[in-house]
């Protein structure tokens, strides 16, 4: 991860994941708003298709993992000589132990689906913010740059990464709450807009800021600077790029919102039953009125025209 790639890829995938969710979650709410609930993940459609969500991800973290413990090392595996974990190789193990999180919940949130477990949505919404947690633990303790331009790319990442852990927890206690939704779903894709862009922001010299310059260490390329003002004006400039991107990213996920209610309105739904005064019926008591009404008019529309086409042949 410690290169453009290596942050634009993964960010591009959880910019989709996290737009996908988005667009799911509103258009859901808006067409059934009574019955809306939050959903872990989404079927892209029937059949094989159905956890390509997941199938996704799972393949995403294989990849990533495979980048970092056998395609990125010059020797194609991240081990030294007598088989411990060289200091230029931690950072390896770090951003492969995040996939790996990411790996358990697809590989987990497919089997619990498939074998129809009881409160599934639920424990698969606990893997995401098991996942999510580990994601937090591994940029706070992260082994490469703390104090630099990165490091301060890094912190303003754990804020949102925070955010994407304490939804997908309100998640499982509240699951019929759409705005903790919208905001998981919002935080997921703005974690990849970040990624993004750090990955051109750490990694292209022309955007790197004036006095600070790219150095070589351990075989990795980091943004130091000259003095210690030029590295004050350098974060100043990454925390302006948050606020910005921020401000751009809320206006965007309102006008989406706007965007997906008016293409997806409400559907229409049987009215209640007015109830007599003193009359006092729980909820659930009144869809089981609602379902045996709407049985009973379809019966009756059923014997309407039964007796119409009797009534026409008698007339033949």
């Amino acid at each position: 991860m410690g290169t453009m790639v290596g942050h634009v890829a993964p960010g591009f995938g959880f910019l989709v994941i996290g737009l996908w969710h988005l667009f799911n979650h509103v258009r859901l709410r808006s067409v059934r708003p009574a019955s809306y609930a939050s959903l872990p993940w989404f079927p892209a459609g029937a059949g094989k298709l159905r956890h390509l969500e997941l199938h996704l991800i799972a393949l995403g973290s294989l990849a990533s993992i495979s980048m970092e413990l056998v395609i990125g090392p010059d020797k194609h595996q991240p081990f030294d000589d007598d088989g411990s974990i060289p200091s230029n190789h931690l950072h390896n193990f770090e951003h492969a132990a995040i996939s790996l999180a990411l790996l358990v919940y697809a590989v987990l949130g497919v089997a619990l689906d498939r074998l129809r477990a009881p409160l599934r949505d639920e424990l698969t919404m606990l893997l995401a913010a098991a996942a999510f947690a580990q994601q937090l633990l591994m940029f706070h303790l992260h082994s490469g740059d703390h104090m630099g331009v990165e490091g301060q790319y890094h912190r303003l990442l754990q804020t949102v990464i925070a955010v994407s852990l304490a939804t997908a927890l309100l998640a499982v206690a509240h699951p019929r709450s759409f705005l903790i939704s919208f905001v998981r779903s919002a935080s997921i894709a703005f974690q990849g807009v970040w990624f993004v862009v750090m990955g051109f922001m750490l990694w292209t010299p022309g955007l790197i800021s004036k006095g600070c310059f790219m150095n070589l260490e351990e075989g990795h390329r980091v943004v130091r600077c000259h003095t210690t003002e030029a590295l004050d004006r350098a974060k100043s400039l990454v925390n302006l790029q948050f606020s910005w991107f921020m401000t751009a990213f809320v206006v965007f996920c309102v006008l989406f919102y706007l965007l997906v209610t008016r293409a997806y309105p409400e559907e229409p739904r049987y009215l209640p039953v007015v109830k007599e005064e003193g009359g006092s019926h729980d909820e659930e008591e009144e869809e089981m009125d609602l379902e045996s009404q709407k049985l009973m008019e379809s019966a009756s529309f059923a014997r309407m025209g039964t007796g119409l086409i009797r009534a026409m042949e008698l007339e033949r």
